[in-house]
């Protein structure tokens, strides 16, 4: 099979869309604290997911949130990070970064699995599969407003606020 005949990669894409009632998730944070959707109601919440604690793109990530918390956080919204990392990773992790909001430690993998965000991708040719880098924004009443997909890791917060 010549190279250009090759199947191109895609990578993995949940498949929940803006309009979707937004799966529940409960699970503790890296404070040892009690997370679940319905204490966000009447929030918007950005609950986004990113493959590792302290890595390049999702501390670039988690960073662009946290300069913008203030003003996301006065303009009604709350912010989640979520990766499969334990709570003394998050903990670690957010202590370095001065990270304002929760990170669900979800080491068993339900809200993963449940947002549909666990598949494969490419690092380098390499293809595995892993947490696909993934923000849904949540309506205060439960619903999916919007899910992005490209994540703009060092201007997420921009990205989001720019919808």
């Amino acid at each position: 099979m010549k190279k250009s005949e090759e199947p191109k990669f895609v990578t993995h894409k949940t498949n929940l869309q803006a309009g979707d009632k937004a799966p529940y998730f409960e699970g503790k944070d890296q404070n040892g604290d009690l997370l679940n959707l319905t204490m966000f109601s009447g929030k918007t919440l950005i609950f986004y997911f990113y493959p590792k604690d302290d890595t390049q793109g999702c501390t670039a990530t988690a960073c662009s949130l946290r300069d913008e918390y203030k003003y996301l956080n006065d303009s009604n919204y709350a912010v989640v990070g979520v990766s499969a990392d334990d709570e003394r990773s998050h903990a670690k992790f957010a202590k370095k970064h001065e990270l304002p909001f929760p990170l669900l430690a979800d080491t068993e993998m339900k809200a993963i699995k449940a947002y549909d965000v666990w598949g494969q991708k490419m690092l380098a040719g390499r293809i595995y599969d892993g947490i696909v880098r993934t923000t849904f924004v949540i309506g205060p009443d439960g619903i999916i407003k919007e899910v992005i997909s490209k994540v703009g890791t060092v201007n997420h917060a921009k990205q989001i606020l720019g919808m």
